[in-house]
């Protein structure tokens, strides 16, 4: 996570909310005709597009002002790791609620963003188990302790409320987290390998280690039986490799580890 990814997700988070009140205003001066225009009507092909422009539309201000808060919030929360990733986020929630409502809801316009809320919510809440980051584990528990009331809604019951939308809208988020997981979550190093140092690694070196000692004392017994130093320098330089330096066992790996460890934000 860097500055700029933050700075983005709170960019596109606040354009998206504009977007949403500026067509309220203007859904709203023109009496509500867009919501019987673009609204979700279940089980009309001709209207299955209409899954992707209902999200934009609220039958009324208090609509719009309850989805406003929790959409910038959670949005932000799902938007920081990456705005790439942010909308394929969003199109695979607002495809899962929207075809949740096509399919399943038994008749009744549906519009509003709160399908997307809840898709937000269960991304956040899983994404950071599987890419196996803290710092997003820890994020997913705070916006569940912070918006964990909004489930009640995604249960039959609530009058008034598409359910249907919410819970579609929650799988496709959770859905979301585990194809969009980063590949290196699924690439851990296993115990005893988290150092680049293999058994067989390990054995190499202690070859190389015994090579290079015997070198050594070749060297130094011929330096006292009076062989040239030219002679003995040569033999003893081959242990120390072409730069005539001697390299950490394992930096190369260890610098590739903190290199993916880097690369997975953590």
């Amino acid at each position: 996570m860097s500055v700029r990814k933050v700075r983005d997700a709170a960019v596109v988070m606040a354009a998206f909310l504009a977007l949403i009140w500026i067509v309220q205003v203007l859904n709203w001066a023109d009496g509500y005709r867009l919501d019987s225009e673009f609204g979700i009507l279940p089980h009309q092909v001709g209207r299955l597009g209409d899954i992707f422009t209902a999200p934009f539309l609220h039958v009324s201000w208090q609509h719009i002002e309850g989805n406003s808060i929790p959409l910038f919030v959670l949005g932000f929360l799902a938007a920081y790791r990456g705005i790439a990733k942010f909308l394929l986020v969003t199109l695979i929630v607002a495809v899962t609620s929207g075809i949740a409502v096509w399919l399943f809801q038994s008749n009744g316009l549906t519009v509003g963003a709160s399908g997307i809320i809840f898709g937000y919510f269960g991304y956040v809440m899983l994404r950071g188990i599987f890419d196996r980051n803290l710092v997003d584990i820890g994020v997913g528990i705070l916006a569940a302790a912070m918006y964990w009331g909004i489930l009640s809604v995604a249960i039959p019951g609530t009058p008034g409320v598409s359910w249907i939308a919410h819970l579609g809208g929650l799988v496709g988020g959770m859905a979301a987290a585990w194809v969009l997981r980063s590949p290196q979550a699924t690439l851990l190093p296993r115990r005893g390998q988290a150092t680049g140092i293999t058994s067989s690694g390990t054995a190499d070196a202690g070859r190389r280690a015994d090579a290079g000692g015997a070198a050594g004392s070749g060297r130094g017994s011929r330096a006292e039986s009076g062989v040239s130093s030219g002679s003995g320098g040569a033999y003893g330089s081959g242990g120390a490799g072409r730069d005539g330096q001697t390299r950490p066992l394992g930096s190369t790996d260890a610098d590739e580890l903190l290199r993916k460890i880097d690369e997975m934000g953590i």
